[in-house]
């Protein structure tokens, strides 16, 4: 991302957000925040990220009512701002909060060796929590085990010797289809 569309993004995101709070009078908005902005390269698109602060029907009016309050929204940038072109702006609901509330409450119930874990309701039913999987070592890691015991590095097959040309091959015939 360059520094003009994230100052852009930046930009976007202030004005939306004191918008929000000045001049939206939506009773639906409630509690609504604008997280972030993601404007494309072009700056014809942006997607506005709000976040909603309620029960989840409350959540899907609120960016019902900001999704019809977008031309006005747009109207107003282009009165504020000096932009060759304002956005198309697409108001995206983000859950990153109400997701990261929950895994701090499971981690704390993991702590504390509730087994009612497993009885209560997810918040989320669609959301899947990422599957653990073995960390690989990488240089500079500490083990536990001696040197001896760590395995060799496995080289691996069909690499490339030297800039661009395949290992037995002098360099004047590195190309495909010049080897005679």
């Amino acid at each position: 991302m360059s520094q003009r569309t994230e100052r852009v993004d930046e930009l976007l995101r202030q004005e939306i957000g004191a918008m929000l709070t000045r001049d939206l009078a939506d009773p639906r908005l409630g509690f609504t925040t604008v997280t972030e902005v993601e404007t494309t390269p072009d700056l014809r698109h942006a997607k506005v990220w709000v976040s909603v602060i309620g029960r989840p029907e409350e959540r899907t009016e609120a960016v019902t009512a900001l999704r019809h309050a977008v031309p006005f929204i747009r109207h107003e940038l282009g009165r504020k701002l000096r932009l060759r072109r304002i956005p198309e702006l697409h108001v995206v609901l983000d859950d990153t909060a109400e997701r990261g509330t929950r895994i701090l409450r499971l981690l704390s119930e993991l702590e504390a060796g509730d087994a009612a874990i497993t009885d209560a309701a997810p918040s989320m039913p669609d959301e899947s929590l990422p599957t653990p999987v073995a960390r690989l070592p990488h240089p500079g890691d500490e083990t536990d085990e001696p040197p001896s015991a760590v395995a060799p590095p496995v080289p691996s097959r069909g690499r490339r010797h030297g800039p661009g040309r395949p290992a037995g091959r002098p360099a004047h015939q590195h190309r495909r289809g010049t080897h005679r």
